[in-house]
């Protein structure tokens, strides 16, 4: 488990709001007690800081502002004003990666959206999580837009120097590039991706963290003869074109229409409301 400098005082949030996309709204880790619906590592980091103010007899409010799909500039114009609106005194703001996915796309303006959202935060007094791309340079198809997710990378991580965010490392994390963290769209995190990117976000906060292996890297593929190599490329070829049908082709109709897959939606919990600090145990004390 890696080590660093514990921050200067362990801080304390009282209302936590949530900005983004789908990343942030949590697809695809399903609510099992809600049928349709999503948690997501957003919740599980709510949860556990509600625990964490629990302790010390404080609450937690949350609110999660995230709809799928949404690009940079509706992220900035529908939900940071009510975020700002909130009063939060932490933020985490995810926006620009359905913007890196479209075939042109200047990342520097991007980046400096986000800057600016991100200095209106801090002026207010909020404290900011930013997050960079995972890699998915190991994903068949999706690892072409590696090089765009390197430009946006290194633009985020000056952003949170410049405005002394929070960032939270997904590039590095080596447990993330494994197949079961992620969906079967190949895009959207799994429900034990979540949990894996919760963990990492409270580590990134200071907030004491139970060991749970987030940092190691996946277990070697085991080696196999000629013959059970072939039987691994034709079923992995089947499983190709069954996710090029299923996610892909869906995926690529909806940007050729100009519509999105949040077209018509919300954020899911759009007020600030009391978290329940036991609906997630991730923090370690």
């Amino acid at each position: 488990m890696p080590v660093r400098p514990d921050p200067p005082q362990l801080r304390t949030w009282r209302r936590f709001v949530a900005v983004g996309d789908s990343f942030t709204e949590g697809l695809a880790d399903e609510d099992p007690s809600r049928p349709g619906e999503h948690l997501g590592w957003a919740d599980r980091v709510a949860a556990a800081l509600a625990a964490r103010n629990a302790r010390a007899g404080l609450d937690l409010r949350y609110a999660n502002l995230a709809v799928r799909g949404r690009r940079i500039d509706a992220v900035l114009a529908e939900q940071l004003p009510a975020a700002v609106e909130l009063r939060p005194d932490l933020v985490s703001l995810s926006a620009g990666g359905n913007d890196v996915l479209r075939p042109r796309v200047s990342i520097p303006e991007v980046m400096a959206r986000l800057e600016g959202a991100v200095e209106r935060l801090r002026a207010d007094g909020a404290d900011v999580v930013l997050f960079t791309s995972a890699n998915v340079s190991w994903i068949p198809v999706v690892s072409r837009i590696t090089p765009r997710l390197v430009e946006h990378n290194a633009h985020l991580w000056a952003i949170g120097q410049r405005t002394g965010s929070f960032v939270v490392d997904l590039y590095t994390l080596g447990a993330l590039r494994h197949p079961r963290m992620y969906a079967e769209d190949r895009i959207h995190l799994s429900t034990e991706g979540h949990r894996l990117v919760a963990a990492q976000v409270l580590w990134t906060l200071g907030v004491p963290v139970g060991q749970h292996g987030w940092v190691d890297p996946p277990a070697a593929v085991p080696a196999h003869g000629r013959r059970e190599a072939l039987r691994g490329q034709r079923e992995a070829l089947r499983e190709h074109r069954a996710w090029a049908s299923q996610h892909l082709g869906p995926w690529v109709g909806r940007r050729l229409r100009g519509q999105s897959s949040g077209d018509g939606r919300t954020g899911k919990r759009p007020d600030l409301a009391p978290v329940d600090p036991a609906a997630e145990d991730l923090d370690g004390g």
